[in-house]
């Protein structure tokens, strides 16, 4: 069953000049996303830079992002790791903190075999109550989940509830609806592939995009499910070119320069990110500007 229908953003972390974590920013932000439509807040994932915080920063940003929602949309924390007994304990302090599931990427590095995912998520699905919603990122963990390891991953765990699917492969993905039931929570987690895997019986996305546009982000989804499927199409195909510009550099670097473009504050990057380029901040400028969100 979803966690949530909808977009679900895939919050940035808004980081001092001295590189620590910006909390009065980070709560206007939270603020920013509740008021404008936001379906669910997923912390201190891929584009939150979990990667480049400590345990205790990681955990710290999630209990915040806890606190500051108060229940008014779900938060799912990101705490996978390629360390089972790392991904546990990040799990288990986030139900404890109150979150209401969790986000487990495909362990990296380490390349496990489709038996080694199974008996990793297991694992750590196990250690807790809170639904679990797998992340599959090949072109970042080096590993994908395949369909029939992902559906046994569903029928057997009663816990894993559905996956973020960043494969980028349609034909991988209708497989899998094939191998689920309706209550399977497909989640695209690519911005331009939204209404795609909608259509394939998808619950939403997590989202990039909903970091600058929020509401619009929102509504491509809400169209959809009120049956507006042309305007749901067209909300799609509308937001493309930005949807590329906020790619043209690895994620999260375009999406704070574009945050920041906005007037934001975000701050920068931690290494071994850097700074967006001065072409990307003028492809972000110009597509922004057409998007009327600048």
């Amino acid at each position: 069953m979803a966690i949530f229908k909808g977009a679900g953003v895939a919050l940035i972390t808004p980081f001092h000049e001295d590189g620590s974590v910006n909390y009065d920013k980070l709560a206007e932000l939270i603020e920013e996303q509740v008021e404008g439509g936001t379906d669910a807040i997923i912390a201190c994932g891929t584009t939150g830079e979990a990667s480049t915080m400590s345990e205790k920063e990681h955990m710290d940003v999630v209990r915040f992002i806890i606190e500051k929602v108060a229940h008014r949309i779900p938060v799912i924390a990101g705490t996978g790791s390629n360390c089972t007994a790392t991904a546990i304990e990040l799990s288990k302090q986030a139900e404890k903190d109150g979150a209401d599931g969790v986000l487990l990427v495909t362990p990296y590095y380490n390349k496990a075999t489709q038996n080694g995912l199974i008996k990793h998520f297991t694992a750590i699905a196990d250690s807790i109550s809170i639904p679990c919603i797998l992340y599959n990122i090949p072109s970042r963990t080096g590993v994908t989940i395949q369909p029939e390891t992902m559906a046994y991953l569903y029928n057997n765990v009663k816990n894993i509830v559905g996956v973020k699917d960043a494969t980028g492969n349609i034909e991988m993905s209708t497989k899998l609806m094939t191998l689920v039931d309706e209550d399977f929570a497909l989640y695209s987690g690519d911005d331009d592939e939204v209404v795609p895997l909608l259509a394939l019986g998808g619950s939403g996305v997590i989202s990039v995009l909903s970091n600058v546009a929020p509401r619009e982000t929102h509504e491509i989804c809400q169209k959809w499910f009120d049956g507006d499927i042309k305007g749901s199409l067209d909300a799609q195909l509308k937001a493309f070119p930005l949807i590329k510009a906020l790619f043209a550099e690895v994620n999260p670097i375009p999406v704070k320069a574009a945050m920041n473009l906005q007037g934001k504050k975000v701050g920068s990057l931690r290494l071994p990110l850097t700074e967006a380029s001065d072409a990307t901040k003028e492809l972000l400028k110009k597509e922004m500007e057409k998007y009327g969100i600048l």
